[in-house]
């Protein structure tokens, strides 16, 4: 009876939430340039703090919010004397590819007033999914021109292959004495 008892303690233990000591961030991603029905699951999210050598790692849901705990090397981050915190939650990618500048990409982690130990970002991390027009970038990705050959007309009855096979191609000499 006794052994029943201290299993059940043991149990009951186990599903309270260390919500006093642990702080978590919670937050969500937003698409500039989405559809409305957008699945946001499976974009990855840095959390760092300073003067702490771990990181987390959170994975968006399919509505954009993420959970994770604030990185913590042992002590109790609340009670130092480094207020206000100094942690940034960090846009790092997704299943896709996604665009996003400096600025959406960081944002400061600040405190929540709903909980204890709840936190969220100071300004949203946005991306977008197809890379806009107006950054530099872009612009310069569309400069680039055709990958066509030049095909130099040359007698057939010469019987060379297409200049295209041959002229192009330089031979790089390098260390070669």
């Amino acid at each position: 009876m006794a052994a029943a008892a201290a299993l059940l303690f043991v149990f009951a233990l186990a599903r309270i939430e260390l919500s006093s000591c642990s702080q978590f961030v919670r937050a969500k991603v937003s698409c500039l340039d989405c559809n409305q029905p957008y699945n946001f699951s499976g974009i990855k999210v840095l959390v760092k703090c300073d003067k702490v050598k771990k990181l987390a790692m959170a994975t968006t849901e399919d509505d954009g919010s993420f959970e994770v705990k604030l990185p913590s090397d042992g002590t109790d981050i609340s009670k130092s004397s480094d207020l206000p915190m100094n942690c940034h939650a960090k846009l790092l990618g997704g299943p896709t590819q996604l665009y996003s500048s400096r600025k959406s990409m960081v944002s400061r982690i600040i405190e929540t007033h709903e909980k204890p130990n709840s936190y969220t970002i100071s300004t949203p991390l946005s991306f977008y999914s197809a890379c806009p027009t107006t950054y530099a970038k872009c612009k310069d990705m569309n400069k680039l021109g055709s990958s066509k050959t030049i095909n130099l007309p040359l007698p057939p009855e010469w019987g060379l292959a297409p200049p295209s096979f041959y002229i192009p191609c330089f031979p790089i000499v390098t260390g070669i004495p």
